[in-house]
Parts: structure tokens; C-alpha cells; sequence
């Protein structure tokens, strides 16, 4: 369980920040187009780099592929977890039209399939999670033609 204290912190602190730049296109209107939607991965990038490089830096002796691909998994699941269920409580109990507004942006059609809006965010941050984690840890992980030169 230890294992997952630092991941499932940067997982909360990253969907903070979701959250928060979710607020901030909402005062401006933006949050009903999908375009601004792609820098919710940086903002996942970034919370998923970090947690593998102190987990790293943190574990230089143990550290390896699993630690930090799992490190990685855990916090973009986490922070899109909690993004969906505020997304969901911001849809259905804060602003009553953004649905509508939204479904009329992605579907051309109101009160079109509701529910697909909240599995089609939950399912762009699991994948998003994957990919981001698969390639950041092309950068973390060791490399084993440099254990074999210092053997020589």
C-alpha cells in the first residue's frame, strides 16, 4: 500500500489541476469546446512524468520498469477518476445546460445520449493515462546496453 501514496498524491494534485482549468474555461465560456479539451493531456502528462521522476529519484536503487509504469497508471486513473466525478457533478448539479451546450457540440443534437458524454471523458483520460505512461517511461527506464559496457 505504500507503493501507491506517492502515485495516488500526484493523482489528486493533477486532477486539481484539471479541475481547475476546467473552472477557468468555464468563466470564459470555452468549456463546451472540445478542442480545448486536448490540454487536459498535458496537464495529465505533466502530473504522470512528475510522479515517475520523484518516484525515480526517490527509489534510484529499487526503481524499475514495473515501479514506474504501475507509478504512472495509478496517478493518470486517479486524477481521472476524480475529473470524471467532478465532471459529472458539474453537469448534472452546478450548471443544468452544459449538457445540452456540449451535446450540441459534439453530437449536433440535444439531449442526445447524455451518458455517453461521462464515459467518453473517463475512457480519453484512461487512455490518455496508458499512452502517456507507456512513453514516458521509454525515458525512465534503464537501459541494459549500459549495463553491459560498465561490465566490460
Amino acid at each position: 500500500m505504500m507503493r501507491f501514496i506517492l502515485p495516488v498524491r500526484f493523482g489528486i494534485a493533477t486532477s486539481g489541476s484539471l479541475i481547475a482549468y476546467f473552472l477557468i474555461l468555464s468563466l470564459f465560456g470555452l468549456h463546451t469546446n472540445v478542442f480545448y479539451s486536448l490540454f487536459n493531456g498535458v496537464i495529465t502528462g505533466f502530473g504522470i512524468y512528475e510522479a515517475i521522476k520523484y518516484l525515480r529519484i526517490e527509489n534510484r536503487d529499487t526503481f524499475n520498469y514495473g515501479r514506474g509504469f504501475s507509478a504512472g497508471i495509478v496517478t493518470g486513473f486517479v486524477a481521472t477518476l476524480i475529473f470524471t466525478v467532478f465532471f459529472a457533478f458539474y453537469a448534472t448539479e452546478i450548471n443544468l445546460e452544459f449538457l445540452p451546450e456540449l451535446s450540441e457540440q459534439w453530437f449536433k443534437n440535444n439531449n442526445k445520449e447524455v451518458g455517453i458524454v461521462f464515459f467518453t471523458v473517463a475512457i480519453m483520460g484512461f487512455a490518455t493515462s496508458i499512452v502517456l505512461t507507456l512513453a514516458f517511461m521509454q525515458l525512465f527506464k534503464s537501459s541494459n546496453n549500459l549495463k553491459k559496457q560498465h561490465k566490460n
